[in-house]
């Protein structure tokens, strides 16, 4: 079980590192490795495997499992701490460039190997006469949704965080100028 330590503990903090394993599991990540990587968001310090162990309650091998992958994500680091030859952890705390990273994560795992895979039974759709056209034509309108999804992914990713984060806050006001919905406000 993943829970924190003290179970009566109903700080701010430990509220915060719950949730973010109970979200991690609905997005499916394990539980584990959504509160170490809310831990150490919320860490003003490095942490050791040791230091997360105890303080989240999970045991050392899952915790060290949890941190590989974190560090395969690029969420998390390995800093050095003067004095203390055991590897030492930070998160990246830009929220922006930790969204980021998670979508580029999930782009290159799940939507990447969907394109390419779509891909190939379009090609091989188009060499089959016996295939009904509307079959062919779903194909195809799934492969060019996602190969304009996929261009629009990369467009965003060459605007600076800032700018991003101009864009998303204006909400309505870009789909008011683009008269294509929006909320009326009263």
């Amino acid at each position: 079980m993943t829970e924190i330590t003290d179970k009566n503990d109903s700080s701010a903090k430990a509220q915060f590192i719950l949730y973010w394993g109970d979200m991690g599991g609905q997005w499916g990540v394990n539980r584990s490795v959504a509160q170490i990587h809310a831990l150490l968001y919320l860490s003003p310090d490095p942490l050791n495997a040791e230091q997360i162990s105890e303080e989240l309650g999970i045991a050392r091998s899952n915790v060290s499992n949890s941190l590989k992958e974190l560090v395969g994500w690029r969420l998390i680091q390995r800093v050095p701490v003067a004095g203390d030859r055991r590897e030492h952890f930070v998160a990246e705390t830009d929220v922006w460039e930790m969204a980021l990273l998670i979508a580029k994560g999930r782009k290159e795992r799940e939507i990447d190997p969907a394109i390419r895979a779509i891909d190939v039974c379009v090609g091989q759709a188009k060499q089959e006469p016996q295939l009904h056209p509307v079959t062919l034509a779903r194909m195809q309108e799934m492969h060019d949704f996602l190969a304009t999804a996929d261009r629009w992914w990369d467009q965003m990713l060459g605007i600076p965080k800032s700018k991003l984060a101009t864009l998303i806050s204006m909400g309505d006001k870009v789909l008011g100028l683009l008269k294509i919905g929006g909320k009326k406000k009263g």
